[in-house]
């Protein structure tokens, strides 16, 4: 019996000893992330200074905010400390380029997409942030800056594509983010799914509002609250586009829009309906026509790749940011037979683009 004791207080001293010998040599282990693997590669929001192009900003999908000052060639991270990661949007304010605004929450709502925590304010170029509102809306895909007047600022909500609720559509606060408005909603399942401003008159703005919903088992693209809507009076009063203007009629899904900025009459869209077409205005949207009906072009995931882009001096030059980039020069009628930059994985380029 004496025999057994022993054995057994010298099985429980040695365990013990190991057990304290392994937790020695863990304690100058570093601790490193082993999941799960959030994709922030994706790169959701790029701006840079005007006055200085050197500074680039870009937020990626789960992987924060980074800031280049020699015009891409390194990059250093200025959003680790705050309390999300997940970006959707960010805007410069070109009259003083220390000030970025950032909207976390990405836009694109695939099923891994990551949720926000609101708006967020840098007054010194990314080094320090304040909290600015705008927490419930949870995903915030376009920010927007009136350039006559940085007081006001545009927050286009998207929204949580899981859960439907009225925390959602366009936001507006007129100042410096100190309190905000609602001033486009349509239903609790649309939100802002992009948002542009007309280059010669800051009042002017489209929104396309985007109806949407995912379970985890399904996703709808589109309904009765999807629409592309024009202001002229900074957000006081909208006009639904219809197909009195060409556009199409029914229930539409996403919509993507770009306007030239040598020519605020040319306005492109690339809008989801029976089928994704790519449309043009050249009367500053009033009246709309099919440009382009190639799906190698418009797409067929149009709620994960819609943007598009023009070029600042050629209103010709359009830029279809999918999977690869495609540039057209001759207003969206044709596109490259040869991509701009290839989904080539192989190559080191990842397939998806969504920011310009």
């Amino acid at each position: 019996m004496m025999q057994k004791i022993t054995l057994f207080i010298l099985f429980i001293y040695t365990s013990l000893n190991s057990q304290t010998l392994d937790f020695d040599k863990l304690e100058n282990l570093k601790i490193r992330n082993i999941g799960p693997a959030n994709m922030s590669g994706r790169i959701t929001t790029i701006d840079a200074s005007i006055s200085n192009p050197k500074l680039i900003f870009v937020g990626a999908a789960s992987g924060g905010v980074w800031k280049s000052e020699n015009g891409g060639s390194s990059w250093i991270p200025v959003f680790d400390n705050q309390p999300t990661q997940n970006i959707g949007a960010l805007a410069i304010q070109q009259t003083n380029p220390k000030v970025i605004w950032v909207g976390t929450g990405e836009g694109n709502p695939r099923n891994s997409m990551n949720l926000g925590m609101g708006i967020f304010k840098s007054e010194d170029g990314g080094i320090t942030w304040k909290a600015m509102g705008l927490e419930e809306t949870k995903t915030i895909h376009r920010i927007l800056i009136d350039p006559q007047d940085e007081n006001i600022i545009y927050a286009g909500a998207l929204g949580d594509p899981f859960t439907k609720n009225e925390h959602r559509g366009l936001y507006k606060s007129n100042d410096g983010g100190k309190t905000w408005n609602r001033i486009l909603y349509s239903n609790n399942s649309s939100g802002i799914g992009d948002l542009v401003m007309d280059p010669q008159n800051p009042n002017k703005l489209f929104a396309a509002l985007y109806d949407h919903h995912r379970t985890p088992y399904s996703f709808v693209s589109g309904g009765v609250g999807s629409g592309l809507f024009v202001t002229e009076n900074g957000g006081k009063s909208w006009q639904k586009i219809n197909d009195k203007n060409g556009i199409p009629s029914g229930e539409l899904g996403r919509i993507g829009i770009a306007i030239a900025p040598s020519n605020n009459k040319r306005i492109y869209a690339k809008i989801e309906a029976e089928k994704n077409l790519l449309y043009r205005s050249d009367d500053g949207g009033q009246s709309w026509e099919v440009i382009n009906k190639n799906p190698k072009f418009t797409n067929n995931r149009p709620f994960y790749f819609q943007d598009l882009a023009v070029d600042s001096k050629n209103p010709d030059r359009l830029y279809n940011i999918y999977q690869p980039l495609s540039v057209s020069y001759n207003g969206g009628k044709t596109f490259d037979t040869i991509p701009m930059i290839p989904a080539d994985e192989t190559k080191g380029i990842h397939a998806d683009f969504h920011a310009m």
